[in-house]
């Protein structure tokens, strides 16, 4: 595989409000990056950008900043006309520059951009969601790098339900949240701990990721939304050097799984506008900003239900399918599909779903196991199935094969298909699947992606695990499989998939 290169946008390096929240980041991507010579650069418009700049001592500490890193030059003859032509309206000077780092990334003079920048994470979306997986967080950046070249060496914990009264207060997490709450620790002392809050907490060398929720209701809530039955989730914080996409993805997944299958009508949290990762992800699946309080606190808030969701004029399914995640669209004409997939490839894509006969080293120690980040919301899974998935909003069933740990010849879990890109070397399943890579370099290169033997990447969100798995005896009784098990993608007949909904037991109504 040739060497990545990631193109840096200056506000992750200069003229960041909150410094502290990406710094740390920021410096292990430099050290990860310069361990496996992965180039890192920055773009000649973006130090242009600086020029206007009007504090000659400031505009003189920004490029020296940027001189240590290698220069990625401007493509000659590039007008503002084709660059809102492919990236939409540009109204502003920083909007040329922002079209300017994703025209790079889509020529493909770099593999990655990385930015703090929540409207360049949009404006990349809104292109073509390939492009947008290819934009990542400086966390995410961390996590990918490590994840291609040192999975082994970079585990992420499960999500543990623990009480207040459990954690350390010393725990260097709560560092910088002392400086946006100054009265934190009376908070903690007072009620936290005396009231044993609930908690969900990942440890990894200490507290990796927290959220501390509270049960409300439309009396006693400081919601927008008046409802019965509220999630509070009164701290929501990443460590950090971890924040990004991937472990709040993980925690966040746990809060939208608890709300449905516990019947809350309202899931909210208040957040600064400076964690601007945990915005872009709280938007992503469907939390609004409400309202903002006088400290300047935002409060984002989600409304639940159990009812069916229907498809809307003007917006896709898939659309409708994250913003209301973890409900799906199940009616016609939303298309179901079965995936099989091997024990070793489930495990990657599920670990939340491994069931090791003989315990490893972890369990043994008393210790639930690594865990790379396949547990999170969205997911990409290889094959080289002849398939058609139909549009984005598809159905997806995975069956897991037989296996050596339980379950097997079973199905297990729900996707929902966002899209489906063809990859013909090892370079570009690389980029296909970056952004939510869970394998690493050498098992990218084992598929030996190519021409003649091209690869195909399904991208997806988990959308729930089918407790407990339907054996491949019960799917043969629904008629969902028929004699032997299936070895390649199979679509449902309508007639099957509304048989098997209420099989699946979502939660709503399906």
């Amino acid at each position: 595989m040739s060497t990545q290169t990631y193109l840096i946008d200056t506000n992750v390096i200069i003229g960041l409000e909150d410094n502290r929240a990406v710094q740390p980041a920021f410096a292990a991507l430099l050290s990860v990056a310069a361990a496996h010579k992965v180039a890192i650069m920055v773009h000649e418009a973006a130090r242009d950008d600086i020029q206007r700049d009007q504090d000659t001592k400031r505009r003189a500490i920004s490029h020296s900043k940027l001189d240590k890193f290698q220069l990625l030059r401007k493509v000659r003859g590039l007008t503002k006309q084709e660059l809102e032509e492919n990236f939409g309206r540009l109204t502003r000077p920083n909007d040329i520059v922002d079209a300017t780092l994703l025209d790079a990334l889509s020529r493909n003079a770099a593999d990655f951009l990385v930015t703090e920048d929540r409207g360049l994470h949009e404006r990349a979306r809104r292109v073509s969601p390939e492009l947008g997986r290819r934009v990542l967080f400086v966390a995410d950046a961390v996590q990918l790098l490590r994840t291609t070249y040192e999975a082994i060496a970079a585990p992420v914990r499960y999500v543990e339900e623990i009480r207040a009264n459990e954690i350390h207060l010393n725990d260097k997490i709560f560092d910088s949240l002392r400086e946006d709450y100054p009265e934190f620790d009376i908070w903690w002392r007072d009620k936290c701990v005396p009231q044993h809050r609930e908690c969900w907490a990942v440890f990894d060398d200490g507290l990796a990721g927290l959220i501390v929720r509270k049960d409300e209701t439309a009396a006693d809530t400081d919601a927008t939304n008046k409802l019965p039955k509220v999630l509070k989730i009164c701290t929501f914080k990443v460590r950090p050097e971890s924040r990004g996409v991937k472990l709040g993805e993980l925690l966040l997944k746990k809060v939208f799984w608890f709300a449905q299958a516990n019947a809350y009508d309202l899931v909210y949290l208040t957040v600064y506008e400076s964690h601007v990762a945990l915005i872009d992800l709280l938007e992503y699946y469907g939390f609004h900003h409400t309202a903002t309080k006088t400290d300047g606190e935002l409060i984002y808030e989600k409304v639940f239900s159990r009812e069916r969701l229907m498809p809307a004029a003007g917006v896709s399914n898939f659309e409708l399918d994250r913003l209301h995640y973890p409900r799906l669209i199940t009616v016609a004409p939303v298309r179901a599909f079965g995936v099989p997939i091997k024990e070793s490839y489930h495990d990657t894509l599920y670990p939340d779903l491994r069931n090791p006969i003989e315990p490893d080293l972890f369990e043994l120690m008393g210790e639930r196991g690594p865990k790379r980040p396949g547990n999170t919301i969205r997911k990409v899974y290889l094959c080289r199935a002849q398939s058609n998935l139909g549009l984005p909003g598809s159905m997806l069933l995975f069956y897991k094969g037989k296996s050596s740990d339980p379950p097997s010849q079973a199905m297990t879990a729900v996707g929902i298909f966002e899209e489906l890109n063809i990859a013909r070397s090892t370079k570009e399943l690389m980029l296909l699947t970056g952004g939510r890579s869970v394998y690493s370099e050498k098992e990218l290169g084992e598929w030996q992606a190519s021409a003649e033997k091209p690869v195909k990447v399904i991208n997806f969100l988990l959308a729930a695990y089918i407790e407990p798995a339907i054996s491949l005896a019960e799917l043969c009784d629904l008629g969902i499989i028929n004699g032997h098990p299936p070895q390649s993608i199979f679509e449902l007949e309508r007639a099957r998939v509304d048989a098997l909904l209420p099989r699946l037991n979502l939660g709503y109504r399906a």
